[in-house]
């Protein structure tokens, strides 16, 4: 998705104050990391784009895929 994503989403983790919780790491890392939640956006959009007339591979909306993500990497580090 994007790089070093396990260290990023530890920064995030760590810098919650409240309970962690999905919602709220997905908030918080779009405040920390504007660019790297800009470079999925754009990456989106340009598939989106690139698609020919009848062959569609579907791809997750750039909301889905991060909060899949910071789903994934909670469940993995029992957060």
């Amino acid at each position: 998705m994007f790089l070093n994503q396990e260290e990023k989403f530890q920064i995030v983790f760590d810098k919650l104050k409240e309970k962690q919780t999905e919602q709220g790491m997905f908030n918080a890392f779009l405040e920390i990391y504007p660019v790297e939640w800009k470079q999925l956006k754009v990456t989106f959009s340009k598939f989106n784009r690139s698609k020919q007339f009848g062959k569609t591979i579907p791809l997750p909306k750039p909301e889905q895929s991060l909060r899949k993500e910071i789903r994934v990497w909670m469940k993995k580090n029992n957060q």
